[in-house]
């Protein structure tokens, strides 16, 4: 079986894009491919076919493979909870939390949970697309890694090193990689990618020349700036806070950008949709007044983002839209938000206690350490809809009589206030739902254009795959890969 590992020389240079393109490419090509991230750090997850959650970009890379989403494809995640604090979840399921005291430590002891899930993908597969976290250029981290090159030597694979050229300075980025990291490391290097190129390529002829020379590493390819990424979910809150736009006249979907925001992607589909505008607003601004819609979205850390609703002046805004008559949408921790009270009684975001909502809805969440991870289909709106749930806690109280959904199992999901404005619900997805979303957005007064939304991702891991073939050394890193 044949394996080949994508590291970078940072964090954003386009790991995660490129192996999903790569699975597609090669499926396309007949293999049989699996995607497997060793050990991530995200807020966005997604439940797997077994009943567990990996990261949501590993879910997008099963996809591009053509094979359900499993635990093995992410056998560690992490989930920052605080600036010092993380979740720790092995092969899907919630262990402990890591902070700065036993990071070091518990991670080296992880190495076996990873090796096993590796040779469980081997087994089931032709190729399988590796990809690091961060920069091996982190040696202050390399000690007990079993993102990188800790674990690229512990199985012997072959290493492409990504650089970003957008963010300028990739010759020295790539140099610089093989200036710090250990030599034995440094062997496991095979070659480079220039990824997100503007322009013409054949100005960068000499810069690729010489970071040949300068490495001794094979070049097997410059990538220009891939548009169909745009159409894909997004895994990393680092992208939030680009690109903001106005609405003109387009329906406005406002979002705050909670510190802790998670499963963000729940609303790329809309972003998608002609008609609307998805404002993410970062801290320092207010939420639109003209919103049609605000949406609170998923937490990971859902007291401490709800006082941070209010140091931001959100909660003032949110208590405005109200008035107003407008529609306000709580997705998981930010259902939790909108209730009379959320309890803690021990101790699972941090001090146990409780706090009050923003009384909103009339419902009370106890959290407890029970997690729920389940993939869901039901109804809503009069509508069909698949999406999963990703949550501690349980959520009860008087607007629960008039739930969001009714899920196919017989439960109801969520609730609503009397006059329909004020919504929740611990379904995460909803808006890949064709239907749903069509009705969603006709409430709002707006109306749908996009067409089915997996769809669109497919069509646009295609034009990725197809962009990596025309630009890529495939066959050679097919090769690499196999020999």
């Amino acid at each position: 079986m044949a394996a080949i590992m994508f590291q970078g020389t940072g964090s954003d240079v386009g790991k995660s894009l490129l192996v999903a393109g790569v699975c597609r490419a090669l499926s396309r090509r007949g293999y049989r491919v699996r995607p497997f991230k060793p050990q991530n750090m995200s807020n966005n997850a997604a439940v797997t076919v077994d009943g567990g959650e990996i990261g949501r970009a590993q879910a997008l890379q099963a996809i591009a493979a053509g094979v359900d989403p499993h635990t093995d494809m992410n056998p560690v995640l992490l989930k920052p909870q605080a600036d010092r604090t993380s979740q720790l979840v092995v092969h899907g399921q919630l262990r402990g939390t890591l902070g700065t005291g036993n990071f070091r430590s518990a991670r080296g002891e992880l190495l076996e949970a990873v090796l096993a899930s590796y040779e469980r993908l081997k087994a089931q597969c032709d190729i399988v697309v590796v990809e690091g976290a961060g920069s091996p250029a982190e040696v202050n981290l390399r000690a007990g890694d079993i993102a990188n090159m800790g674990f690229a030597r512990a199985a012997g694979l072959p290493v492409i090193l990504v650089g970003d050229i957008d963010r300028g300075g990739v010759i020295a980025a790539i140099a610089g990689t093989k200036a710090v990291i250990d030599p034995e490391d440094a062997a496991m290097v095979r070659g480079f990618l220039i990824n997100k190129f503007r322009g013409d390529p054949a100005l960068f002829e000499d810069g690729y020349r010489h970071i040949e020379q300068l490495t001794g590493w094979k070049g097997f390819g410059v990538i220009p700036w891939l548009t169909a990424a745009a159409r894909l979910p997004s895994e990393d809150a680092v992208i939030l806070e680009r690109g903001q736009k106005h609405a003109g006249d387009r329906l406005m979907i406002a979002c705050p950008i909670l510190p802790r925001i998670a499963n963000f992607d729940d609303l790329d589909p809309l972003k998608l949709e002609p008609g609307v505008e998805v404002v993410m607003v970062p801290p320092g601004q207010p939420i639109p007044a003209e919103a049609a819609l605000i949406v609170l979205p998923g937490s990971k850390a859902t007291i401490a983002d709800l006082q941070a609703v209010r140091d931001q002046g959100w909660d003032i805004d949110i208590r405005a839209h109200h008035r107003r008559g407008r529609p306000i949408l709580g997705i998981c921790g930010g259902y939790q938000m909108l209730g009379s009270r959320i309890a803690d009684p021990e101790g699972i975001e941090g001090a146990p206690g409780s706090v009050e909502g923003l009384g909103l809805l009339d419902v009370e969440t106890r959290l407890s350490p029970v997690k729920t991870l389940e993939r869901i289909s039901g109804t809503a709106f009069g509508k069909l809809f698949s999406g999963y749930e990703m949550h501690v806690g349980v959520t009860s109280g008087g607007d629960c009589a008039r739930p969001f959904a009714a899920m196919d199992d017989g439960r109801a999901d969520g609730a609503s206030n009397p006059d329909g404005t004020v919504l929740g619900t611990y379904v995460h997805g909803l808006f890949a739902s064709t239907g749903f979303r069509a009705a969603f957005l006709e409430r709002l007064g707006g109306q749908s254009m996009l067409g089915d939304y997996q769809a669109s991702v497919n069509d646009a891991l295609d034009d990725i795959a197809a962009q990596l073939e025309e630009h890529v050394d495939m066959a050679a890193l097919i090769d690499l890969a196999t020999a």
